[in-house]
């Protein structure tokens, strides 16, 4: 892949972009490079580079990636801005919520419809179909906790949520409709000691025993690296957070293979696959990139006469 990497200083990027103004030494997508935003965590790093690489084996365009930046508000304000024509790991359950401002929604299809209808309306982005897996939340413990505790589902939590140290999502906290209020709406309890922490920590958090439970991504590669315990969601309170790429209606428009290129991915990637892909970079540190490539290339590109 002749893929072109620009890595954005998370504090820098959250000022300006949501300030309105465009990263500082960052071409906007032009006529020849298309801008793509992946995100902090391997997973989106990971969908970034299989989304370039599909669009340079497909299309005559070149690619820029835009990483670390930290949340969908930034990813979505990149968009806004003309900083990037591709969001590569978006989420329908994250979208319905954040940036529509709209209610969770438990049913996968009614979301997808929802998000494409509404970024369409609102944006004039495509919101293409999933890549065939969904990246809910999740709550872990260690095969120890869970033993000691008999936990197996989030409600077994209720009686001994104010004896756990929980470790969760910064975001998650505030959230509104599928975030902690909601939580506890749902399920009827609280945690008597919950820390806000960056995503990516909370494995090691809960592996190490700094925290007795933290909340995850379902997919994330180290859930079984660590041979974490993942509780049943018995009250369905998390909604479909099923992964798919947006793309700017005028750069669909401008670029000849581009929608059939993106099309191809979609139903390409399932649960048990994206965990494998996450190991391989959160277990193994390769490179999100190179993670991208060896799966492009062992599927052919998805070729139609593969």
């Amino acid at each position: 892949m002749r893929i072109k990497k620009m890595l954005a200083g998370v504090l820098a990027a959250t000022t300006l972009f949501l300030s309105g103004c465009s990263f500082p030494g960052l071409a906007s997508s032009d006529d020849t490079t298309i801008g793509i935003t992946g995100g902090v965590t391997s997973e989106a790093q990971i969908l970034a580079s299989i989304v370039a690489g599909m669009v340079e084996h497909y299309t005559d365009k070149d690619t820029t990636i835009i990483n670390n930046l930290a949340t969908t508000t930034i990813n979505h304000q990149a968009m806004l801005n003309g900083d990037a024509s591709i969001s590569a790991a978006r989420y329908t359950g994250t979208d319905l919520t954040t940036t529509l401002g709209l209610e969770p929604e438990s049913d996968p299809e009614i979301a997808l419809a929802t998000v494409k209808k509404e970024f369409e309306e609102r944006f004039h982005q495509t919101y293409f179909d999933s890549y065939g897996f969904d990246n809910t939340y999740v709550f872990l413990v260690t095969k120890e906790t869970a033993e000691e505790y008999n936990l197996k589902t989030v409600s077994d939590l209720q009686n001994v949520a104010g004896e756990l140290v929980a470790g969760v999502d910064t975001a998650w906290i505030t959230r509104e409709g599928d975030g902690y209020d909601g939580f506890q709406e749902a399920y009827g309890f609280s945690f008597s000691n919950i820390l806000p922490m960056q995503i990516g920590l909370v494995y090691d958090a809960v592996s190490n025993g700094k925290m007795d439970i933290v909340l995850g991504y379902s997919t994330d590669g180290r859930i079984a690296s660590y041979d974490l315990v993942a509780l049943e969601d018995d009250l369905n309170f998390f909604p479909a957070y099923d992964a798919a790429p947006i793309v700017a209606d005028q750069t669909l428009e401008d670029t000849p293979g581009l929608r059939e290129a993106i099309e191809k991915l979609a139903g390409t990637i399932t649960t048990e696959k994206m965990q494998e892909l996450n190991f391989e970079a959160d277990n193994n540190l390769v490179e999100p990139s190179m993670v991208a490539e060896q799966f492009l290339q062992e599927n052919n590109y998805f070729e139609e006469d593969q």
